[in-house]
């Protein structure tokens, strides 16, 4: 209940005595009353007294109370919103972190880490971006050593061969002459065999190929040329494709003419060998086509590797790297190598190109 200030009669009796205005406070049983007593008069005389009160500390109980609360609710929004900024904070600094664990752990011989990409803001852009270089670097790292250990591997023969044969090099002129012919042969093939190394780890490069438009059908006219001065053989031209394609010109030819050469280690005189070319289907296929024995279906499955030879190849008959040349050319061009054999009937290889180029994909 309100507390009535007419029923308080000191109060009362107070305010009934006065002449003048009066602005005061005093204490009550509700609490402080501040107020402002006018005495009413008319010609001297004091006919009432219009008195204003107001208890300050009950109106602003309510105030007190919502400040009590806004502060509570403001320091409850601050918690959280620190909480939230932290974990946000967090969110956002822990792939940078990855990334500079990930990179001071990278060491010469081990460039396989890589840093865990989720979502697709500007941060997972970045660790992108860190993943793509370090595969470039990977790969380039890798090509490397395996151009070390396969140059290295390859070499080991030849250079035992020559150190041996000029260790033990006597004074006989005939026996002198035999020796360097010898050892002359053994440097060219050594020689042919680093040019090979080094075009295989050139494959991987980006300005491995020269791309222009070549005319399908003019290209084979010219293959067909060239490959009937390799050996006396049977030289046909199967097809000629029509049609047009984005390619390197040379390393095109390069491949087909190792094809060729191939062919013409595993036919003899007067066996047929034939070329061919076909567009269909957005791909340019070109093939050479041989009667000789064929290669077994064990050895198919691996006659594209390094330093690999048919069973009965001979060791001076090449370093073992050609088709090794040849898929690096076709996956150069994003495209393949085929091969259909049977022992006793020849084999084709088919070097498949698609007609049109995928754009490069852009630096990073």
């Amino acid at each position: 209940m309100p507390y009535r200030l007419d029923g308080d009669p000191e109060l009362v009796a107070h305010w009934g005595s006065l002449t003048r205005p009066e602005r005061s406070a005093v204490a009550t049983p509700a609490g402080r009353v501040e107020f402002l007593a006018i005495p009413l008069l008319v010609e001297d005389r004091v006919l009432g007294i219009f008195v204003v009160s107001q208890f300050r500390e009950l109106q602003r109980g309510p105030f007190d109370d919502a400040i009590t609360a806004t502060r509570a609710v403001g320091l409850a929004v601050l918690l959280i919103g620190s909480l939230l900024a932290w974990l946000m904070a967090e969110s956002v600094l822990r792939p940078v972190r990855a990334v500079t664990q990930t990179a001071r752990a990278i060491t010469e011989t081990d460039l396989t880490r890589r840093i865990d990409v989720q979502g697709k803001d500007e941060v997972a852009e970045l660790a992108e971006t860190f993943n793509a270089t370090l595969d470039r670097l990977e790969s380039a790292f890798t090509t490397q050593r395996r151009f070390l250990d396969d140059a290295g591997h390859e070499l080991k023969t030849p250079l035992t061969i020559v150190r041996g044969h000029l260790e033990l090099l006597g004074d006989d002129p005939a026996e002198r002459q035999a020796t360097l012919a010898l050892v002359l042969d053994e440097l060219d093939r050594m020689g042919r065999i680093v040019n090979d190394l080094l075009l295989l780890a050139k494959a991987e490069s980006p300005d491995f190929l020269h791309l222009e438009t070549v005319d399908v059908g003019v290209l084979t006219d010219e293959l067909h040329t060239k490959v009937s001065a390799l050996a006396p053989r049977s030289w046909t031209l199967d097809g000629r494709g029509r049609g047009r394609m984005v390619a390197d010109r040379q390393r095109v030819t390069q491949a087909l003419m190792q094809l060729a050469e191939n062919a013409t280690k595993h036919t003899e005189p007067g066996d047929e060998i034939a070329v061919g070319s076909l567009v269909k289907n957005g791909e340019a296929s070109f093939w050479i086509r041989d009667e000789g024995e064929g290669i077994s279906v064990d050895e198919q499955a691996r006659v594209f590797s390094r330093f690999v030879r048919a069973a009965d190849a001979s060791r001076r008959e090449g370093s073992g790297l050609g088709l090794s040349i040849v898929r690096a050319i076709a996956h150069a061009h994003h495209g393949r190598v085929e091969l259909a054999s049977r022992e006793g009937a020849g084999s084709t290889f088919t070097l498949v190109l698609p007609v049109d180029q995928p754009p490069e994909p852009p630096a990073a």
